[in-house]
């Protein structure tokens, strides 16, 4: 009984110390710009109420018929990792086409792929240009509606944003490496 106490422990703090004393390789440092938008229950979220936590950052559209749909796929199994590797995340969309997508559309289309929207927000509220802007300006990305068209080019990344609102590093958003990513959040979990 003893020694499977001492078993736990050892297997605890190793675990613990496993994000102490390491880096994030290939690391950025990019600073995200203030923002308030809407999410998907019509609350306002802004980098603000995003002070101090971990969260990962993506961009999509619902009208989408292409990248979007192994992104959200992929995030949501993201999502239910995190969860079960008992990591406090959240995840933060940011919709590219914003005339089309509402808070009561882009709510559906999580739910559709059974996203946790306790963590998870999805923001609008926003012009095209501004999510353009803002996308440009703080994730070094591209989210532009061409003219007369119903598709949006833009970045397939996820990004990993620490608590002081910095994005640290970003992946591939369409074949995610979900244990370079969880050890990553490990790293920033470790970090105070």
């Amino acid at each position: 009984m003893l020694k499977t106490k001492w078993f736990a422990l050892i297997l605890t703090l190793s675990l613990f110390l496993a994000g102490c004393g390491q880096e994030i390789k290939d690391s950025v440092s990019w600073e995200i710009e203030e923002f308030t938008f809407i999410n998907q229950e019509n609350e306002e979220v802004g980098l603000d109420d995003l002070e101090g936590e971990i969260w990962l950052a993506d961009f999509v559209f619902t009208n989408c018929t292409t990248v979007c749909l192994p992104m959200m796929a992929n995030m949501t199994g993201l999502q239910k990792q995190i969860a079960q590797e008992g990591l406090d995340v959240r995840i933060v969309s940011f919709s590219v086409d914003p005339t089309i997508d509402s808070p009561e559309v882009l709510k559906s289309y999580a739910e559709s792929y059974g996203a946790d929207l306790n963590s998870w927000d999805l923001l609008t509220g926003y012009s095209p240009e501004k999510i353009d802007e803002f996308a440009m300006e703080s994730f070094k990305t591209v989210a532009r509606k061409p003219e007369n068209e119903d598709q949006v080019v833009h970045g397939t990344s996820f990004y990993l944003v620490d608590r002081d609102g910095v994005v640290r590093k970003f992946y591939d958003g369409i074949d995610p490496p979900v244990e370079e990513i969880i050890n990553d959040i490990e790293i920033l979990s470790a970090e105070d």
